[in-house]
C-alpha cells in the first residue's frame, strides 16, 4: 500500500483548523485524506470542531453542546471562516475523509448522514473512544474504523480488534517497535500522528507505518523521498 499523508484538521499548520478554507487547502496540496472532528450542537447539528468548547478556535466562549447551530454560525473560526457542519465539508472537497467522533451520540448522528449519502467508501470513522467505534460499526455495516490513542501500550492492539477497527492512529511520541510488530501480527494498519518534521517523518518511515497525519502540506511532497 502507498504511504498515506493525512491532513490534520485540514492543514492546521497554515490555515485555521477545521474550516472549509483549511480543508480546501489540504485537497489542493494533494493530501491523500483529510481528518476532521465532529461534535453535536445543542440542536443536534453535526458541527466540525476539535474541542468541546469554542474558546480556543473561535472568538466565542462556552461549550458547543450549549449552543445552537445558529449561534455557532455567528462565531469567527479564524480569518473570517465560519464553523462548518459536516455535510458542508462533504460538498466542499472530494477527498476521502477521516471523521473523528467523541462519543456515542455523535456516532449515531454520523451514521444517519453516512446512510443518507452513501459514505461507506469515502469516510473512515476514527475515535479515542472504544464505545463510539463499536456503535458506528453496529449502525453502519462495512464502515472502516480506526482507534486513536495518545497514551497506550501493547494492549491498544487488543482494544482495536475487540471493536473491529482495522487501523490504529498512534501518537508517535510513544510508539515502539514492539507495538508496531504486535499490531502487524493482528493485521492492523498503523498511522502515526502528528508528523510535522523531517525527523518525525524518518521515524514513521523507519517503522514502516502506513501513513502520517500532519499539520503541514509539504510532508506530502517530502514523504515520497524519505526512507
Amino acid at each position: 500500500m502507498n504511504f498515506l499523508t493525512i491532513g490534520h484538521r485540514g492543514v492546521m499548520g497554515v490555515e485555521p483548523e477545521n474550516t472549509l478554507r483549511s480543508f480546501i487547502a489540504a485537497q489542493a496540496a494533494g493530501l491523500d485524506l483529510i481528518e476532521l472532528d465532529l461534535h453535536l450542537s445543542k440542536d443536534g447539528a453535526l458541527v466540525v470542531m476539535h474541542d468541546a468548547d469554542v474558546a480556543r478556535t473561535t472568538d466565542g466562549k462556552g461549550p458547543i453542546a450549549e449552543k445552537t447551530l445558529a449561534e455557532l454560525r455567528e462565531l469567527d473560526a479564524g480569518r473570517g471562516e465560519r464553523v462548518p457542519v459536516f455535510e458542508e465539508v462533504l460538498d466542499a472537497v472530494r477527498a476521502p475523509l477521516q471523521a473523528e467522533i467523541k462519543d456515542v451520540a455523535a456516532a449515531r448522528a454520523l451514521a444517519e448522514v453516512m446512510h443518507r449519502r452513501d459514505l461507506v467508501s469515502r469516510v473512515e470513522v476514527i475515535s479515542f473512544h472504544d464505545e463510539a467505534i463499536a456503535e458506528i460499526a453496529r449502525l453502519v455495516p462495512g464502515v472502516r474504523t480506526a482507534l486513536v490513542a495518545s497514551r497506550y501500550g501493547t494492549d491498544v492492539v487488543e482494544r482495536a480488534t475487540a471493536v473491529g477497527a482495522t487501523t490504529l492512529v498512534l501518537n508517535i511520541r510513544r510508539l515502539t517497535l514492539e507495538i508496531v510488530e504486535h499490531a502487524r501480527k493482528a493485521g492492523l494498519r498503523i498511522i502515526g500522528w502528528v508528523v510535522n518534521t523531517q525527523d518525525d517523518l524518518r521515524l514513521v518511515r523507519a517503522l514502516q507505518l502506513d501513513g502520517a497525519t500532519t499539520d503541514y502540506p509539504e510532508i506530502k511532497r517530502t514523504g515520497r523521498f524519505t526512507a
